[in-house]
């Protein structure tokens, strides 16, 4: 054949190649990127208990197949179309499903609870559902089922019987609710004990929370509806835990220890209903002590561990008890400059501190029936990958899974069995079964649903912080077809704040799917996790303690610097976006640097700390009142005059974690100043705009990038 026709043929069969690749639209990177693009995987993966079966779901969550660990070969359990035809109910997943024992599952609709058989097929309806109740949480050794209504706490007993747990007729007396606004680890309000004997909640005192307003403008005329938040500095809600007794239907009260506002955290019964322990943080988050108390009186019996720091103490875990026969209990710490494990009697005495890693420990996942083996997640070395370890009592410590990436682990009821879901940056998702000597099995792995499509790369590095000694870990994501020899504009994409990472050794690497739909606009997508980020300890968190903005930027301008060191960037059209902790870093390059980004746009952006809530601001900022220096040099209202760039403000009008008072109090300092910016609500939409609306959103975002960044 002629060279010049098989030439020919080749450029023409990788056009018609390249033709054929389908294009992901900013839509589908929106709603998409778990939907049609999400990665297979053994959905809603359990172990029934006390058996070395497994159950997942199959046919849209419609159908419950299992396997044994033997031969793992799959057979259909139950259907959900035979719980309905039995329950007379219509459920449409299997969300939410409990175990009794290995033939019998609890199952909820619309706040009515069910027990069904498997092995008969049958079933009866074991609670009603109560009309306007929240926070339900179902007890399942005796059926009892607690609720709120309101500010009170009630719950059924087995008899159905409604009984009033608290009947405070004051709106800011609240009982059974999650406090503190949900830092610390706090995620519900309500604390059945292992034998449902007692019941544990939180209460929290209102009374002195200032009121603010946020606007229904569904309402003709638009009606003020006021939220309690606890600003920085000012008065804060007084919390207690209360204990009632089901037997004698009796209530004692735990308050804090020295002050009415301190905070009350991370409650936990021990196995024999005992005893609580309570972490009590003092209001300047600097000075924690575990408290134990009599389960039956509500009397402190003694401080088990204590705990400062001059930065602050931010106890996130509750006590974990490896053995329900013993009251011994394990802590996590990061008084060591990480998060690890330590094994204490329930008298307050040190056993073994289990772990001594300098890594982050970031939860524990289970123990063996024996509780002599505990399971925990773990980064490992790269703290861009989420591991799961094995520790035993003595301290020795054995990594169960054995890829780099982000791992998901659940152990089977006797300890023998580890079933593992993760992905890592060339893997979508691996289903993995591992043995009690850790041989394993791969029970599915995911083809890759990008295939066909136009889809461009990451680049995961590290550059060195302002420090000039700590590695940050930076994304890069290229367009698919990318030429080295061009011109490339950037949008960074910021976070910066704690309890966030946004780089991980998982599919993607923890981009979002509409980062890559920019890149195939022509556009480098770039990430750098600051120091201030998640799990890299606490050295590394803590250095922005008292001056939120300042070291962050300082790392960001690092990662400026490296992008202009690259021969195909054009560094004269950098723009940034970020929301929420991320609107703050926003803002803050496009004031503080104004001449580092030509436009910026900022979501939700904190302007001034002292309108921030209390529980989280005050930990890193500490108040007004003792950081003035702190609080000027951060807020961003300082700034104004100094912008440079194009900056669209943006803000969901019933924002109640960053209220919109922040952006608005910007704005007016821009008008005040001269100074020309744009600035687009989303009416009754809270801190994330959600659902089809962020498509609106993000085509908001990346268009005033593209329009003004040329």
């Amino acid at each position: 054949m002629n060279k010049k026709i098989i030439v020919f043929f080749s450029l023409f069969l990788a056009f018609t190649s390249q033709a054929q690749l389908k294009k992901i639209t900013l839509e589908d990177g929106v709603l998409q990127q778990g939907r049609k693009f999400g990665a297979d995987r053994l959905t809603g993966f359990q172990w029934i208990p006390n058996s070395n079966k497994y159950v997942y779901y199959t046919d849209g969550w419609s159908k419950m197949v299992t396997a044994t660990t033997s031969d793992k070969k799959t057979f259909e359990l139950v259907t959900l179309a035979e719980i309905n035809s039995a329950l007379g109910t219509k459920l449409k997943n299997f969300f939410g499903l409990q175990w009794i024992d290995a033939s019998t599952i609890i199952v909820s609709e619309n706040g009515n609870y069910y027990l069904y058989s498997l092995t008969s097929k049958s079933g009866k309806k074991i609670q009603d559902a109560v009309e306007n109740a929240e926070n339900l949480t179902f007890d399942k050794a005796n059926q009892n089922l607690a609720f709120t209504e309101g500010n009170n706490l009630y719950f059924l007993n087995k008899n159905k019987e409604k009984i009033a747990v608290t009947s405070n007729t004051d709106k800011n007396i609240v009982s059974g609710q999650t406090i503190s606004r949900s830092e610390f680890g706090i995620s519900g309000g309500i604390f059945w004990s292992p034998k449902a004997s007692l019941l544990a909640f939180y209460q929290k005192d209102e009374t002195e929370v200032a009121d603010y307003p946020l606007l229904d403008v569904n309402e003709t005329p638009g009606k003020l509806v006021s939220i309690k938040y606890p600003m920085i500095g000012q008065k804060s809600e007084k919390p207690k835990v209360g204990i009632y007794n089901l037997a004698t239907g009796k209530t004692v009260f735990i308050a804090p220890r020295n002050n009415s506002e301190d905070y009350l955290t991370n409650l936990s019964w021990t196995p024999d209903e005992k005893y609580i322990l309570i972490a009590e943080l003092n209001r300047g988050q600097n000075d924690m002590c575990l408290n134990l108390y009599d389960a039956n009186s509500g009397k402190f019996i003694k401080t088990l561990l204590n705990e400062t720091n001059p930065k602050w103490v931010e106890p996130e875990h509750d006590a974990f008890f490896p053995s329900s026969k013993s009251n011994n209990f394990v802590w996590h710490s990061e008084k060591d400059g990480f998060q690890n494990l330590y094994y204490y009697t329930i008298d307050g005495k040190l056993i073994k501190q289990l772990t001594n890693n300098k890594f982050v420990t970031r939860d524990i996942i289970g123990t063996n029936p024996a509780g002599t083996e505990i399971y925990f997640k773990a980064t490992g070395p790269n703290p861009t990958n989420m591991l799961v370890y094995k520790v035993d009592l003595k301290g020795k410590q054995t990594l169960i899974t054995k890829d780099e990436g982000v791992h998901n682990v659940t152990i089977s009821s006797d300890g023998n069995w580890f079933f593992d879901e993760y992905s890592n940056h060339s893997t979508p998702s691996k289903s993995v079964l591992y043995d009690k000597n850790l041989k394993a099995t791969t029970l599915l792995e995911s083809k890759n649903k990008y295939d066909g499509y136009e889809m461009g790369s990451a680049e995961i590095k590290t550059i060195k912080a302002a420090d000039g000694t700590t590695d940050l870990y930076t994304r890069l994501i290229k367009p698919s077809n990318f030429d080295p020899n061009k011109k490339y504009p950037v949008m960074v994409y910021v976070y910066g704040g704690p309890h966030a990472q946004m780089i991980s050794n998982s599919y993607l690497d923890g981009a979002n799917l509409w980062m890559y739909w920019m890149a195939e606009q022509g556009y480098l997508v770039f990430t750098v996790d600051n120091r201030g980020s998640d799990n890299r300890g606490f050295a590394f968190e803590s250095v922005i303690h008292g001056k939120c903005g300042t070291n962050e930027i300082e790392d960001q301008m690092k990662g400026v610097e490296y992008l202009k060191s690259l021969p195909y960037v054009d560094g004269n059209r950098l723009a940034v976006h970020g929301w929420s902790y991320g609107g703050f870093m926003t803002n803050s390059l496009m004031l503080r640097k104004p001449d580092a980004f030509k436009v910026g746009v900022a979501g939700g952006p904190v302007v001034d700390w002292k309108w921030y809530e209390a529980m989280y601001g005050e930990r890193y900022m500490d108040t007004p009142a003792e950081n003035a220096k702190g609080f000027e040099e951060s807020s961003l209202l300082t700034y104004v005059k100094d912008l440079k760039g194009k900056l669209l403000l943006i803000h969901g009008t019933n924002d109640d974690v960053v209220v919109e008072q922040h952006n608005l109090s910007l704005v007016k300092k821009f008008v005040e100043a001269g100074k020309q910016v744009d600035y687009f609500p989303y009416p009754m939409h809270k801190h994330n705009v959600i659902g089809k609306d962020r498509v609106h959103l993000m085509t908001k975002v990346l268009n005033y990038i593209i329009d003004n960044n040329k």
